[in-house]
């Protein structure tokens, strides 16, 4: 019988007092699977007043440890740009291990933030390795000697159109036409992660790649491009979270991407502002020894009260005819199955 994994977007506890609220009403669910994993989104640490780690998310470390065991989340990525300052990660480390809880991503040092989480449920080995491409420039990458977290470099450039890129664009000796921006992944970076996948490859039998990147609503190139360096080396699914939108999904080889899963429980950002009712999109895969049978996603959206809910497709049809629409040049088909969205490839082989 197939086991039931559940990835989430990103998790952010911040200002939350009671433990119980943020996952009341969807942690039966998440309790229930074999396998939750999620982007942690604040630092389960209490910042000295002046530290440069101000940058962060910060949560009680006692009260956003017990929430996250009341919902159910077994395993956690720690690769992303909230997690900044050298005492702030080693302290949310170390209250991620009092805790018993895996966490990828982040470390002491290089060789500890790159390493993977490997769980193992009824004889099936579950793999995990998060990387960040959104980070900050200075004391936040982990290095072989300083604390961290494990990044894929990314780079950026401004082309001027020599051409028409598209109908209807004017010609490009307009003056004001805005230049086209071309993304791309640092070689090196993006090797290290693939001989990371490589090697984890024969130790489980379930991959997953989890990633922090993007910007806003759109899927830059350099995003594909380590989507699709990942499932070449040996991953089975891609997970992509930090611009807090539902992004759209694409398939590769068979293999589902999702391009950004917005929120599972974001209440509270930058200064105290609440974050708003964005939508965020739950995994939900059937896998076993043979790897990954079948996947879907929920939609989830939260309340006043900080309190996470299913929300019926019925409610979110602008959003998931959107959404389909967006995810059809990646090559995956959605289709509504009660109250799932099934993933697909659009032109199975």
């Amino acid at each position: 019988m197939p086991m039931t994994m559940i990835l989430t977007g990103d998790v952010n506890l911040m200002s939350v007092a009671d433990p119980a609220v943020p996952f009341r009403r969807v942690g039966e669910e998440l309790r229930a699977a074999d396998v939750v994993f999620g982007n942690l989104e604040c630092c389960l640490a209490k910042p000295p007043s002046h530290s440069i780690g101000n940058e962060g998310f910060f949560a009680d470390p006692v009260v956003g440890g017990e929430a996250l065991r009341l919902g159910g989340i077994q395993a956690v990525g720690i690769a992303n740009n909230v997690h900044y300052g050298e005492a702030n990660i080693l302290a949310s480390i170390a209250r991620l291990d009092a805790l018993g809880l895996p966490h990828t991503g982040a470390g002491r040092d290089l060789a500890a933030a790159r390493a993977p989480v490997i769980l193992e449920r009824g004889g099936v080995r579950f793999g995990f390795l998060q990387r960040s491409s959104v980070y900050w420039p200075t004391n936040h990458e982990a290095l072989a000697d300083a604390p961290g977290i494990a990044v894929i470099r990314g780079h950026t450039a401004y082309h001027v159109p020599t051409t028409r890129l598209r109908p209807g664009m004017p010609p490009p000796n307009r003056p004001g036409v805005p230049p086209e921006i071309v993304t791309w992944a640092d070689k090196a970076y993006l090797r290290a992660f693939a001989d990371d996948i490589a090697a984890l490859r024969p130790r489980v039998d379930v991959l997953v790649a989890s990633c922090h990147w993007g910007l806003r609503e759109e899927v830059l190139a350099y995003m594909t491009e380590i989507a699709h360096a990942a499932i070449a080396a040996g991953a089975d699914i891609v997970m992509g979270h930090g611009p807090h939108y539902s992004l759209p999904v694409g398939m590769h080889n068979g293999k589902p991407i999702f391009y950004g899963l917005g929120n599972l429980s974001f209440h509270t950002g930058h200064g105290g502002r609440a974050h708003g009712d964005w939508l965020g999109m739950l995994v939900r895969a059937a896998v076993g020894k043979g790897g990954i049978a079948d996947v879907r996603f929920r939609f989830v959206r939260h309340d006043e009260k900080n309190e996470t809910f299913w929300s019926d497709p019925e409610w979110e049809a602008e959003a998931l005819t959107d959404l389909t629409k967006r995810s059809e040049p990646f090559g995956a088909m959605l289709t509504r199955d009660g109250n799932d969205v099934r993933v697909a490839s659009l032109n199975p082989a």
